[in-house]
């Protein structure tokens, strides 16, 4: 019996041993990113390196805009806000002034239009005439060289960094658009599934099925954002709230790495540094 009880008692010692040797070694803290959409491709890129190499940190990232990072952030439902637009004296007076800002990249806003119109000859506009456009001035592609159809009009959802720089470049407050569509993404999705449409979109997320115009004759090109020839260029921000911790700070240094900067330029963007 006596045999027994000891033979029990060692195997108990042997289980609260190894279950506190595994509860003792998980001593891995998250970092979680929020916010936009455009920032988002360089965040997650970023993260998924600094992930591999971090053995008691990891950093997760989701998208929902650049007021969701803004607000998440100084709500502290988010370590690090992701915004494509600094933020606002609005957001200052509701939140307080306690926002660190970290730019992280620059970007130019691509318009977008399905290719049809641009094979048919509508390659370039001027600021006024993509004004026009939006504020329902002008509604046909013929009134632009183009062919006679209604033009269909994409913007982005309430928001959007990129739509609040987008407006305050054209010089308006509201658009007459025919669709709010979330992230940039899906905007491009909704001109390449257009035969009309018109968008605008990161220059990070250009891809196949839809074509970039030239603005004011200016090709939304890396090398003409960085001259400030292209007329809509802005800052990709990474924003801490209050005093920006350590772990928090390991992040940032390593978007602002070369390695990080490397991944920021892979991704699209140009790199802040």
């Amino acid at each position: 019996m006596k045999k027994k009880i000891l033979a029990t008692l060692i195997l108990v010692s042997i289980l609260a041993i190894t279950l506190s040797g595994c509860l003792g070694g998980n001593n891995q803290k998250t970092i979680t990113v929020k916010g936009s959409t455009t920032v988002l491709p360089i965040a997650s890129s970023c993260a998924e390196e600094f992930n591999q190499q971090q053995k008691n940190l990891s950093v997760s990232v989701t998208g929902g805009g650049s007021s969701v990072g803004i607000k998440s952030v100084a709500t502290k439902a988010a370590d690090i806000g992701m915004a494509s637009r600094q933020v606002t004296q609005e957001e200052i007076d509701e939140y307080g002034d306690n926002f660190n800002d970290h730019i992280v990249a620059y970007d130019g806003i691509a318009v977008i239009v399905s290719e049809n119109i641009y094979q048919v000859g509508v390659t370039d506009l001027t600021l006024q005439e993509v004004k026009k456009i939006y504020t329902g001035e002008i509604s046909n592609w013929q009134e632009l060289g183009g062919a006679d159809q209604e033009i269909f009009v994409v913007t982005r959802e309430e928001g959007s960094g990129t739509r609040a720089v987008f407006y305050e470049t054209l010089g308006i407050d509201s658009s007459n658009a025919d669709q709010a569509s979330s992230g940039n993404a899906r905007v491009r999705q909704a001109v390449q599934g257009s035969d009309s449409g018109i968008g605008f979109i990161g220059l990070g997320y250009l891809g196949e099925g839809v074509k970039a115009i030239s603005l004011n004759g200016v090709s939304p090109t890396e090398k003409n954002v960085k001259s400030g020839e292209y007329p809509i260029k802005r800052s990709l921000h990474l924003y801490t709230w209050g005093e920006t911790s350590i772990t928090e700070q390991t992040f940032l240094d390593f978007v602002l790495s070369d390695e990080g900067q490397q991944i920021v330029e892979e991704n699209g963007f140009i790199p802040a540094n």
